[in-house]
Protein backbone atom coordinates (compact mmCIF):
# COMPACT_ATOMS: atom_id res chain seq x y z
CA UNK A 1 0.00 0.00 0.00
CA UNK A 2 1.44 3.32 -1.04
CA UNK A 3 0.70 5.97 1.57
CA UNK A 4 -0.06 9.27 -0.06
CA UNK A 5 -1.55 11.31 2.77
CA UNK A 6 -0.08 11.87 6.23
CA UNK A 7 -1.33 13.47 9.41
CA UNK A 8 1.00 13.85 12.39
CA UNK A 9 -0.28 14.25 15.94
CA UNK A 10 1.77 15.42 18.92
CA UNK A 11 0.85 14.36 22.45
CA UNK A 12 1.81 16.89 25.12
CA UNK A 13 1.54 16.18 28.84
CA UNK A 14 3.28 14.42 31.68
CA UNK A 15 2.67 10.68 31.39
CA UNK A 16 0.73 10.94 28.11
CA UNK A 17 1.81 8.16 25.73
CA UNK A 18 0.72 6.41 22.55
CA UNK A 19 1.35 2.85 21.41
CA UNK A 20 0.45 1.20 18.10
CA UNK A 21 -0.07 -2.57 17.93
CA UNK A 22 -1.28 -5.28 15.54
CA UNK A 23 0.59 -3.85 12.54
CA UNK A 24 -1.02 -0.42 12.80
CA UNK A 25 -4.56 -1.71 13.38
CA UNK A 26 -4.88 -0.73 17.07
CA UNK A 27 -3.89 2.47 18.85
CA UNK A 28 -3.61 2.65 22.63
CA UNK A 29 -3.47 6.05 24.32
CA UNK A 30 -2.57 6.85 27.93
CA UNK A 31 -4.08 10.27 28.53
CA UNK A 32 -4.31 10.62 32.29
CA UNK A 33 -7.56 8.72 32.61
CA UNK A 34 -7.92 5.70 34.90
CA UNK A 35 -7.88 3.45 31.81
CA UNK A 36 -6.15 3.28 28.44
CA UNK A 37 -8.12 4.59 25.48
CA UNK A 38 -8.22 1.96 22.71
CA UNK A 39 -8.99 3.01 19.15
CA UNK A 40 -9.52 0.66 16.21
CA UNK A 41 -8.01 1.99 13.01
CA UNK A 42 -10.23 1.98 9.87
CA UNK A 43 -9.22 -0.30 6.95
CA UNK A 44 -7.74 2.36 4.64
CA UNK A 45 -5.56 3.92 7.37
CA UNK A 46 -2.31 2.80 9.02
CA UNK A 47 -0.95 4.17 12.28
CA UNK A 48 2.56 4.13 13.69
CA UNK A 49 4.33 5.93 16.52
CA UNK A 50 7.72 7.58 16.11
CA UNK A 51 8.18 8.10 19.83
CA UNK A 52 5.81 7.84 22.76
CA UNK A 53 4.41 11.25 21.90
CA UNK A 54 4.28 11.45 18.07
CA UNK A 55 1.62 9.54 16.13
CA UNK A 56 1.48 9.33 12.33
CA UNK A 57 -1.73 8.44 10.48
CA UNK A 58 -1.15 7.46 6.84
CA UNK A 59 -3.25 6.17 3.99
CA UNK A 60 -4.38 6.58 0.41
CA UNK A 61 -7.75 8.17 1.23
CA UNK A 62 -7.38 11.76 2.46
CA UNK A 63 -10.83 11.95 4.03
CA UNK A 64 -10.40 8.77 6.10
CA UNK A 65 -6.90 9.72 7.27
CA UNK A 66 -8.00 13.16 8.40
CA UNK A 67 -11.23 11.82 9.95
CA UNK A 68 -9.31 9.27 12.03
CA UNK A 69 -6.75 11.90 13.07
CA UNK A 70 -9.64 14.12 14.20
CA UNK A 71 -11.15 11.27 16.23
CA UNK A 72 -7.79 10.68 17.94
CA UNK A 73 -7.49 14.39 18.68
CA UNK A 74 -11.01 14.49 20.15
CA UNK A 75 -9.97 12.01 22.88
CA UNK A 76 -8.06 14.81 24.62
CA UNK A 77 -8.14 18.14 22.71
CA UNK A 78 -5.50 20.71 23.68
CA UNK A 79 -6.46 23.00 26.50
CA UNK A 80 -5.66 26.69 26.40
CA UNK A 81 -4.16 27.25 29.87
CA UNK A 82 -1.33 24.69 29.96
CA UNK A 83 -1.29 23.45 26.35
CA UNK A 84 -1.70 19.80 27.33
CA UNK A 85 -3.52 17.34 25.09
CA UNK A 86 -3.34 15.95 21.55
CA UNK A 87 -2.68 18.44 18.77
CA UNK A 88 -1.61 18.40 15.16
CA UNK A 89 2.12 18.99 14.58
CA UNK A 90 1.50 22.23 12.67
CA UNK A 91 -1.22 23.48 15.05
CA UNK A 92 -0.55 26.55 17.18
CA UNK A 93 -2.36 26.83 20.50
CA UNK A 94 -2.87 30.38 21.70
CA UNK A 95 -2.49 30.16 25.47
CA UNK A 96 -4.67 32.16 27.83
CA UNK A 97 -3.45 33.95 30.90
CA UNK A 98 -4.51 32.44 34.22
CA UNK A 99 -6.17 34.24 37.11
CA UNK A 100 -4.53 37.45 38.21
CA UNK A 101 -3.97 37.96 41.91
CA UNK A 102 -4.45 41.41 43.37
Amino acid sequence: MESKFFRFLKIVGVGYKARAEAEGRLLFLKLGYSHEVELTVPPAVHVFCFKNNVVCCTGIDKQRVHQFAASVRSCKPPEVYKGKGIMYIDEVIKKKQGKKSK
